[in-house]
């Protein structure tokens, strides 16, 4: 493990809390040696979206869930991830239009215990980059009492750490259980592929200028077998808004969302925008 010079004068405590502990941070450089800096260092240098897992998420036998890929739309690569809620919120933060990096385990965060002295560290199990540039560190746990003691321990000195640097640690909580049903659906069209050929997404922000059953815009536009698939992916990236909370049905209200659009939601589509995660307000008369 390579060290920066003089970095033990980092593990000092001031005041013996765990608020505010000096942190160093482990991570694997591109050329596959682990390098240790302190926090502040790290958070200012270090591009987290674009490291390898620290850590590999174990294979636990007689498990009905191991370790898999997720293919990020925002970012064209693969994140590993180790549970099925950890996969939920991978997907979540994937359709965010704020983010703009994600990468799993990418450092390991050191700290001294001001009770004891022990050398402890904390995986986080997600990173996002945001639009502004700042980060988020996160875990998935399957429950709010998930890993006792050390985690909750742990969740301050990564809270205070991250504060001091104007990012964030959070405990993710999984979505509704319908909230992440229809996100499922619509990201198995996050692919670009499923955007249609040029001139499909503005014709269906046209079609749902205002709000329409989603059979039913679809039907309008052209054949529902080729035309959903582009639905179905403008709702993921958010061109289209529908509520998330109900059923994802034919008869589900959708709408274009020109909220944020500057303009004319054709042409920001035809530019390949991508904005706006809402719902679809109003309501529909036959």
């Amino acid at each position: 493990m390579k060290r920066r010079e003089g970095a033990g004068s980092a593990w000092s405590s001031a005041g013996g809390q765990e608020r505010g502990l000096p942190v160093e941070v482990a991570f694997t450089g591109l050329s596959g040696q682990v390098t240790q800096l302190p926090w502040d260092q790290a958070v200012g240098s270090v591009r987290f979206e674009e490291l390898a897992p620290v850590a590999a998420f174990p294979v636990l036998p007689g498990r009905r869930w191991g370790p898999g890929w997720w293919w990020s739309a925002t970012t064209g690569r693969h994140v590993v991830h180790g549970s099925a809620t950890m996969r939920t919120q991978l997907m979540t933060l994937d359709r965010g239009p704020e983010v703009t990096g994600l990468s799993a385990r990418p450092v390991r965060l050191i700290w001294r215990d001001p009770a004891d002295g022990r050398v402890l560290g904390w995986v986080p199990q997600l990173f996002a980059r945001y639009t502004d540039g700042t980060g988020l560190l996160a875990d998935c746990p399957s429950s709010l009492t998930a890993g006792g003691d050390r985690a909750q321990r742990a969740r301050v000195v990564l809270e205070a750490a991250c504060a001091r640097v104007g990012w964030s640690y959070r405990c993710l909580e999984p979505p509704p259980a319908m909230v992440a049903a229809n996100l499922r659906w619509l990201a198995g069209y996050r692919h670009p592929r499923n955007q249609g050929p040029p001139g499909l997404q503005a014709a269906l922000a046209e079609v749902f200028a205002g709000p329409r059953p989603l059979a039913d815009g679809a039907a309008a536009v052209g054949e529902p077998l080729q035309v959903l698939p582009a639905v179905y992916h403008a709702l993921w990236c958010g061109h289209l808004t529908t509520s998330l909370d109900e059923p994802l049905h034919e008869e589900a209200l959708v709408c274009a969302d020109a909220e944020r659009s500057g303009g004319s939601v054709a042409k920001r589509l035809s530019a390949g925008g991508n904005q706006g995660r809402g719902a679809c307000s109003g309501r529909y008369t036959r």
